[in-house]
């Protein structure tokens, strides 16, 4: 390059790869988040169960919808905390990010997320307090001032104290398995739940990467975005079907319809997505020809042409320009520029040879934008979006009542337990390495390391990208409709305790009136034996 900065370009010196020691410090990271995950997974199945044991029937649903908003507005705070995080270069205060050529748009960006681990440990460990604080037991709503109750129950809860300490905890753990395994409307609801997660646990792995391929959004953007967009209409979704489980005291059949509906019609509006599109980044090269045809007329991926071939331009690199007639290309020498001004990321390459305009021909760096169009989809994509995130929220309680009153009293930990355990192996570990993998199948362009190996995926076949992310987690979920209509089937010849909403009330006080009587009855007899034996001895 003459008269301006000289373009920088990778090192493909073989030896600097024996020289360079393999960090290990993702052992820290993994042996962490083991530790958290064993530390967090007991309170969603315990807390759960501990809340419907000791809170009315009718009131359960709603304390269980607000757990949830408070499940979700953690998630929201982090994301926010990622978003700012991801715009924050990951070695900040080590480097000088003026002299950085990227910004945070480009797919080589990385951005500080070790600062957000930091602050999260911190905040772990303030939450943690309160838990030591929590009572063993609590009397049952509504029933704390009946005396009588309150001396039944401990005196049942001692007994159980006591078997546990004669047998084990573990005798009733094969029972209640068996129990459990025999439920179809709870095995059922675990294949369901199996199913939907690894639809959703995929969509909302990559979401963020599909809104930067897709709508060209930099990842703190996107983060920013699903945060804003999403979580609030999640909220207020758990909250509005907690109250209307508790106003209109909707039964275990009303719920499990309420549900399965409402995840229909979420179902059908998700197919409207498939019309908020962009198209590919026009990039030279790779999906674009140098005279600007386009990828369904340009066969081949020559990144060399005339214009070029004299400039010893390395053909893996990925340095990305956008050039004055709209066209991107791999690197400012790729497009034949000869010269540069500026510094940092407003550097400007200019007398570039493979850009044919009329006048003066330049270029920036970075991908060229993908106009106003594009961004007017990304709005309705996102509003599609909360729409969806509310609808389904709203069907999420229901659902989840009819998991919990098709199972014993008794059975309700190691139920909800199995049931995250089951969502988490077959789910949540899973469908991000498959769906991963399914994604780098659509990459156009794979980044390069100075070893010469293959680094990062640095662009997609955005319409490729699009039928999988969209199209698969929809094939899934059609799936799980077909056991939830069996569950509607099902429910029709059981009858579950949960079906009167104030049941589990009426329950424990009839117990406790017939207990009542029963020791009265014990008392009169005894103290008639105790006359008579007193009038014999007289």
């Amino acid at each position: 390059m003459e008269n301006g900065t000289q373009i920088l370009r990778p090192t493909q010196d073989p030896s600097e790869c024996t020289k360079e020691v393999k960090s290990l410090m993702w052992v820290y990271v993994l042996v962490g988040n083991i530790v958290r995950g064993m530390g967090e997974t007991p309170i969603l199945p315990l807390g759960i169960s501990y809340i419907e044991d000791f809170a009315k029937s009718e009131n359960s649903p709603l304390y269980i919808g607000l757990i949830e908003t408070g499940a979700i507005i953690g998630p929201l705070i982090g994301l926010l905390l990622a978003s700012f995080c991801a715009n924050v270069y990951v070695d900040t205060g080590s480097v000088n990010t003026d002299d950085l050529t990227i910004t945070p748009t480009d797919t080589r960006w990385v951005g500080a997320w070790w600062f957000g681990f930091l602050i999260c440990a911190g905040v772990n460990v303030l939450t943690a307090i309160p838990f030591f604080f929590l009572p063993k037991t609590l009397p049952k709503e509504g029933l704390e001032n009946n005396a009588d109750i309150i001396k039944n129950e401990n005196e049942d809860k001692q007994r159980e104290e006591d078997k546990k300490e004669k047998y084990g905890i573990t005798k009733d753990f094969l029972p209640f398995m068996k129990s459990l395994s025999c439920n179809p409307i709870y095995m059922l609801f675990i294949l369901i739940s199996v199913i939907q997660f690894n639809a959703f646990v995929n969509m909302i792995s990559f979401m963020p990467k599909y809104i930067e391929q897709q709508y060209g959004k930099s990842s703190s953007d996107a983060i920013f975005l699903i945060g804003i967009y999403n979580l609030p209409p999640i909220c207020i979704g758990y909250i509005i079907g907690g109250l209307i489980m508790k106003k209109f005291k909707i039964t275990v059949k009303q719920a499990a319809h309420i549900g399965c509906w409402l995840s229909l019609l979420e179902y059908l509006l998700h197919f409207l997505s498939f019309l908020v599109t962009c198209e590919n980044s026009s990039v030279v090269g790779i999906n674009t020809s140098y005279e600007g045809i386009p990828q369904d007329l340009y066969m081949g991926n020559n990144v060399l042409a005339n214009c070029n071939v004299d400039c010893n331009c390395p053909s893996k690199i990925w340095d990305p320009v956008c050039g004055n007639n709209g066209l991107s290309y791999l690197s400012a020498c790729l497009a034949g520029c000869e010269t540069s001004i500026g510094m940092g990321i407003n550097m400007v390459f200019q007398n570039c040879s493979c850009i044919q305009t009329s006048g003066n021909s330049s270029a920036v760096l970075g991908l060229c934008d993908k106009g106003p169009d594009c961004s007017m989809m990304l709005q309705y994509f996102l509003i599609l979006s909360a729409m969806s995130s509310f609808i389904y929220s709203l069907a999420a309680i229901p659902g989840y009542m009819v998991l919990l009153r098709c199972m014993k009293s008794e059975e309700k930990s190691l139920g909800v337990g199995l049931h995250t355990f089951c969502t988490r192996v077959f789910a949540g570990i899973p469908a991000p390495i498959y769906f991963g993998a399914l994604m780098d199948s659509t990459c156009l362009h794979w980044g390069t390391l100075k070893c010469g190996e293959s680094g990062a995926c640095r662009i997609y076949d955005s319409t490729t990208f699009r039928y999988i992310y969209l199209g698969l987690p929809a094939a899934l979920r059609g799936s799980s409709f077909v056991p939830a209509l069996i569950i509607l089937i099902l429910l029709r010849k059981y009858h579950l305790p949960g079906e009167n909403a104030s049941s589990g009330t009426e329950l424990i006080e009839t117990k406790v009136k017939g207990k009542k009587n029963e020791c009265k009855d014990v008392y009169q007899k005894s103290t008639v034996l105790n006359d008579d034996e007193l009038k014999t001895k007289l």
